[in-house]
């Protein structure tokens, strides 16, 4: 009987040490672990919102550099300019040189000329108003004031340095500013026109 009743009271402490709770330290440390991730996992998500406002930004600056480029082509195409206007103002084309704000074509059509400076409309963004229906009278327009556009058309050389003259590079440089940094980002976007359509 006495070695069952000392039986007894070994399992009851074998079960009363599983039973035990957490200490108050384990609830701390816990604690802490639990806020440090969540605190992360908080980081992570607003770097991730900036990095989708920043792809944004991103995809818009290339699709001004494309559009310059196009407008070019197009001009030389339709023969709305001549072979000796596609160059900068500097080199007796109708380009104006330096960074220029992204203005809509005026009279012209063409992007990057002085009547567009003369014109100053921005180019917006168009998104749904309230109604979430395009073309109605409560869209909301958006400026691209925060762009500013450089296109350099630049003589090309062959192998011996001389220059083909029926053939010429074009720089388009977009030039943006983001929240996330203070310092502007560039995209570059580099394409050749012939004389030839």
């Amino acid at each position: 009987m006495v070695k069952a009743i000392r039986q007894n009271k070994k399992t009851l402490a074998r079960s009363l040490k599983l039973q035990r709770g957490f200490s108050l330290l384990e609830v701390v440390i816990s604690m802490s672990i639990l806020t440090i991730g969540l605190v992360s996992l908080a980081g992570v998500f607003g770097l991730a919102m900036a990095s989708t406002q920043e792809s944004q930004e991103d995809m818009i600056a290339k699709q001004l550099a494309n559009e310059a480029v196009e407008s070019i082509i197009t001009a030389r195409n339709t023969a709305q300019v001549t072979w000796d206007s596609i160059q900068n103002v500097s080199d007796g084309g109708i380009f104006v040189n330096g960074f220029q704000q992204a203005y809509k074509p005026a009279g012209d059509g063409i992007i990057g000329t002085a009547d567009d400076i003369a014109g100053a409309q921005y180019i917006t963004i168009t998104e749904p108003g309230p109604d979430g229906v395009y073309g109605t009278a409560d869209d909301i327009f958006l400026p691209l004031s925060n762009y500013r556009r450089q296109i350099q058309i630049q003589p090309v050389t062959d192998a011996n340095g001389n220059v083909v003259a029926s053939l010429r590079a074009i720089n388009v440089t977009v030039q943006y500013n983001t929240p996330r940094t203070r310092i502007p980002k560039n995209y570059v976007l580099t394409s050749f026109i012939s004389q030839f359509r």
